[in-house]
């Protein structure tokens, strides 16, 4: 059965060329991510962290936290009376794009577990 074909991906991190079926990449070592997982899409929760600080974590499923962006973010908002919220709010809202960005990548490479069994671990 030498003309049989294997079935192969490419790894998220180096980009070798794999077994399908590999959950680990044999040249960098990296976990490849599941095909029962949906993926995230790394810019749409920029986007939506853009929008309103929070919200991209909440869409990669790390809930507690985009909570927490969202309250300290409106403490951050409340604060622009006496003047600290004008250095503190635009940190925020741009961490939160950050994270929300790079959280998705790492999600979709594997290197982050994001769901109901350890959601409380990702805050």
């Amino acid at each position: 059965m030498e003309g049989q074909l294997k079935a192969t991906k490419f790894c998220t991190n180096c980009g070798a060329e794999i077994d399908a079926k590999a959950e680990i990449c044999p040249k960098c070592g990296v976990k490849q991510p599941s095909s029962n997982s949906p993926a995230k899409n790394p810019g749409l929760a920029a986007v939506l962290s853009f929008l309103f600080t929070g919200l991209g974590q909440i869409y990669n499923g790390q809930i507690g936290k985009g909570i927490i962006f969202i309250v300290m973010y409106s403490i951050s908002i409340a604060l622009m009376f006496v003047v600290v919220g004008f250095v503190t709010t635009p940190i925020l809202w741009i961490w939160g794009m950050v994270d929300a960005y790079k959280t998705a990548e790492r999600i979709n490479s594997g290197q982050l577990k994001v769901g109901p069994s350890n959601k409380n671990a990702n805050i």
